[in-house]
C-alpha cells in the first residue's frame, strides 16, 4: 500500500499489509481490515491492466550496538513514555475512537531492535497522531530507529504547542 502521488500515481515508499478481516457490504463495497508488515521502497513504477504495479525493495533499520544501543534505548523509553502519557490524558471519547480503530498502545517491545522495522508501539503511535500524510511518509521511509523515534518525538511536541497556541486550555481539551 502507498499513499497516492499525483505525478507517479503512488509515493515511492509504501507498507505491505496482511489482510485481517473483510466486510462486504449490500452496495457491493466492502471493508478490509489489515495491519502492516514490512516496509519496502518502490524502486519502479508501473501499470498493468487498470492497476498500479511496482518492484519494491523491503526496508529494514540499521542495527546499532554498544553505547549507541544503550542511548537509542533511553531515547526509546523516554518517548514511549511521553506517548503513554499523552494517550492515557485524552478525552475517553477521543481515546475510545483510537482504541476501536488501532487498538491499545502496545507494549514496549522487550527487544527494540528485535524487528527489522523496529518496535511495533512507534508505528501504532504515528498511526494515531494528526499527521499530514507526507509526514508519515518521510517517517515511514526512515531506516534507523534513532531519526524515527527523534522525529515523532519532535512531531508530538510540536501538536502539544499547537494546542497551547491556539488558546486551548489543555486540561480541558484532555477531559
Amino acid at each position: 500500500m502507498c499513499i497516492a502521488d499525483d505525478i507517479k500515481g503512488f509515493a515511492d515508499y509504501g507498507c505491505m499489509l496482511e489482510v485481517k478481516d473483510v466486510k462486504f457490504q449490500p452496495d457491493g463495497r466492502s471493508v478490509v481490515d489489515t495491519v502492516g508488515v514490512s516496509r519496502f521502497r518502490v524502486l519502479s513504477h508501473g501499470h498493468r491492466d487498470g492497476y498500479n504495479t511496482a518492484k519494491i525493495e523491503h526496508l529494514e533499520d540499521q542495527k546499532v550496538d554498544g553505547e549507541e544501543l544503550a542511548e537509542l534505548q533511553k531515547l526509546h523509553d523516554c518517548v514511549y513514555e511521553q506517548a503513554s502519557t499523552w494517550f492515557t490524558s485524552l478525552k475517553d471519547n477521543m481515546k475510545n475512537q483510537i482504541v476501536s480503530h488501532f487498538g491499545q498502545l502496545p507494549e514496549k517491545d522487550p527487544d527494540i531492535q528485535g524487528s527489522a522495522s523496529g518496535p511495533v508501539w512507534c508505528w501504532w503511535l504515528l498511526a494515531v497522531l494528526p499527521l499530514e500524510k507526507r509526514a508519515q511518509l518521510s517517517i515511514l521511509a526512515m531506516t534507523t530507529l534513532r531519526e524515527r523515534l527523534s522525529t515523532t518525538r519532535r512531531a508530538k511536541s510540536k501538536l502539544s504547542k499547537v494546542t497551547c497556541r491556539l488558546g486551548l486550555n489543555a486540561k480541558k481539551y484532555n477531559e
